[in-house]
């Protein structure tokens, strides 16, 4: 493929490829698949006489008379004149534009495209695109922008880009066979085409084509991913011990927790190592599931090392762990950057000279001093916030260990195919007994004194309440920021009880006193803002209140909600928002009608789509430019069914026809946040 310096093409420069930049294009190839966002349609054309008030429509007519110009006030000029189509005819309006309005011709015809309306019983268009019926693009390509770039300036460079990068001798990133086997168009065509479609039927072809090479690519490149952590393990679990373990616990395992630690001490009897991704909805009870696995680890001579990606989450699961494994003579340690250096150096002393056989903790677990005597099983949280990288130095720490993957997080099976397509798949679908359902209630923001009241009673019974806020401190009057929210309640509402404030700025040490104090009962309401999403455990919490819910998915007010309701005690989460738009309305109607994760985990989906599910943090998953899991689950089958044949014949990747695929797949993997797969 021709390698041209992004500057060099013909109309960009110095300056504009600066621009180009900021859109995230620093290539000619990042250039020629800069997909536009929509397009304006000039070749479906509507007759005056077909009109419908309130409707978008391109239209050709002829310029009545010259338009004429009026000046409203200072600073609003409006041009007018009557656009003819034969018998029938629509006014135009043209507000403070002279450019567009002295460019119209009389008796001359051109293209319009708007939407039309209905003034007292005539038609109207304000301030329509128009064109030159000789000039126009049948279909013209709407990019995204930046400042200092047209749509036009952007059309033009990527025209020029084209003609540097197709030629008649291109290969192409899908095989010639498997393309005609799935009635794909050649990739020459599908970039003229999907740039300056002569057709929307031209355009749905070549939409159909990147869609499908996009989803071949990333299936393709997670089950390398897979096969390669099927390599050989020296760490079999010789012994099962996990009925020595269930036999200490002080409550009865569900049916489901059996079968998914069943599930992993199967995979780690193999000569491969397990791969295994653990979901389970909140309060399911995967954490013991964990424990169990880690448990026959420590007894077969192996190290266990879980990591978490937060701070406050990791201090969870090492005090549930240590609580889970106190009748046994299995220890735990933490490791997490808030440490002491003296503290960290004993640590990693232990684990390095075998000492410590099961080690909890953050990123810190990955730092390039951190050495193990021999670890074998891997196990990491919520999964979906670390990257493929991150898991992969982790394992590195040992030679082909097990690999346990937790998530609390439900997942469409749609995108759950993709995210962790290089893992085995166990779901827990089972609460433990003794669970109540969670009441959910979504009110505006009249019921907060009712609320309010509702909190104090549970209080008095030596109950605990959660408030979450979207900030830390007041930037925006119709927000409801933590900091001011909790002096206020402090000083006014609750004045008679003890209130906390918890949120993600805080020192770890901080944080960790709270939780400890609103654990004990020393604080009984707790503000917050997100950081207390996952994995916070306090049985005495039975209120869950979200401020301006509106500004929440769906899967992040599930996972919010689930840090109630994990006791015996009936729990309640309300959902506050003055917004009435139509999707909140259907965010909030979903999480009053069901409390499982899955079907909310769909209808996020739904309302959001693939590229929002996981908002900013999610960095586990390749970006994806142009395919939708909700639209094209057709394709998701199509495509991983072409990746098998072509891996089953080239399982390296090494034949000519798959040159460019393989390039493919390291140019998509390598965009993930430091991620790399060669």
């Amino acid at each position: 493929m021709t390698v041209t310096p992004l500057k060099y093409i013909k109309g960009v420069g110095e300056k504009r490829a600066q621009l180009l930049n900021k859109l995230g294009i620093f290539s000619l190839d990042d250039l020629v698949h800069y997909f536009p966002r929509s397009y304006l349609d000039f070749s479906n054309l509507t007759e005056i006489k077909d009109f419908i008030p309130e409707e978008v429509c391109c239209f050709k007519a002829t310029v009545g008379y010259t338009p004429v110009k009026n000046e409203i006030r200072r600073g609003l000029t409006i041009y007018k004149t009557l656009l003819i189509d034969g018998e029938y005819s629509v006014n135009l309006n043209i507000f403070n534009s002279a450019y567009a309005a002295e460019g119209l011709v009389e008796g001359e015809e051109y293209l319009f495209y708007g939407k039309i309306t209905l003034n007292r019983g005539s038609f109207e268009i304000t301030n329509p695109i128009i064109e030159n019926p000789d000039a126009v693009k049948a279909m013209q390509p709407i990019y995204p922008l930046t400042a200092g770039l047209s749509n036009k300036i952007i059309s033009k460079i990527i025209d020029n880009a084209l003609g540097i990068y197709i030629n008649d001798s291109m290969s192409d990133v899908i095989p010639d066979e498997l393309r005609r086997k799935y009635s794909l168009c050649h990739e020459s065509f599908a970039l003229k085409s999907i740039h300056s479609p002569a057709s929307p039927h031209d355009l749905e072809i070549a939409r159909k084509r990147f869609i499908f090479e996009e989803l071949l690519t990333l299936q393709t490149g997670m089950k390398i991913l897979k096969r390669r952590n099927r390599g050989y393990t020296s760490f079999t679990f010789d012994k099962d011990c996990s009925e020595d373990f269930i036999s200490t616990l002080p409550f009865t395992l569900t049916n489901a927790q059996k079968n998914a630690i069943a599930d992993c001490i199967k995979d780690t009897k193999k000569n491969t190592p397990m791969n295994r991704l653990v979901q389970g909805d909140v309060g399911s009870g995967k954490t013991v599931v964990a424990a169990a696995v880690i448990y026959n680890a420590a007894k077969n001579g192996i190290q266990s090392a879980f990591m978490a990606p937060t701070d406050i989450l990791a201090r969870q699961h090492f005090s549930t762990l240590t609580k889970l494994f106190e009748s046994t003579d299995i220890t735990v340690d933490l490791l997490t950057g808030s440490l002491t250096a003296k503290k960290k150096k004993e640590i990693k002393e232990k684990l390095k000279n075998g000492e410590t056989k099961v080690i909890v903790g953050t990123h810190a677990l990955i730092s390039d001093d951190v050495d193990f005597d021999k670890l074998g099983l891997v196990i990491t949280d919520e999964q979906h916030r670390f990257g493929v990288r991150q898991r992969g130095l982790l394992n590195g720490k040992g030679i082909n260990p097990h690999t346990l993957v937790m998530s609390a997080t439900p997942i469409p099976r749609t995108i759950s195919l993709i995210i962790y397509g290089d893992l085995d798949l166990t779901v827990i679908d089972e609460l433990p007994k003794g669970r109540q359902k969670i009441s959910t209630y979504a009110v505006d923001t009249s019921y907060r004194e009712r609320i309010y009241a509702f909190i104090k009673k549970h209080l008095e019974r030596n109950l605990r309440a959660y408030i979450v806020c979207p900030l830390v401190e007041e930037n925006d009057g119709e927000l409801t920021a933590a900091k001011q929210y909790a002096q206020k309640l402090t000083e006014k509402n609750f004045h008679n009880y003890s209130v906390g404030l918890l949120h993600g700025k805080m020192k770890p040490k901080e944080k960790e006193k709270v939780m400890a104090d609103f654990a004990s009962g020393k604080i009984q309401l707790l503000v917050s803002t997100t950081v207390i999403e996952v994995g916070v455990d306090v049985p005495e919490s039975v209120i869950m209140v979200i401020e301006n819910a509106e500004r929440f998915g769906l899967s992040q007010l599930h996972q919010l909600r689930g840090r109630v309701g994990r006791g015996s005690e009936k729990s309640y989460c309300i959902l506050i928002s003055d917004n009435q738009g139509e999707n909140a309305k259907a965010r909030f109607e979903i999480m009053c009608r069901t409390c499982d994760g899955f079907k909310i985990a769909d209808k996020d989906l739904e309302l959001r789509g693939p590229g929002d599910f996981f908002g900013s943090r999610q960095s586990g998953i390749p970006k994806l430019k142009i395919a939708d899991l909700t639209e094209n689950m057709d394709i998701v089958h199509e495509s991983k069914q072409a990746s098998e044949e072509i891996l089953r014949k080239d399982p390296m990747l090494k034949l000519e026809e798959n040159r460019r695929l393989k390039v493919a797949i390291k140019n998509l993997f390598s965009n993930e946040k430091g991620s790399t797969l060669n």
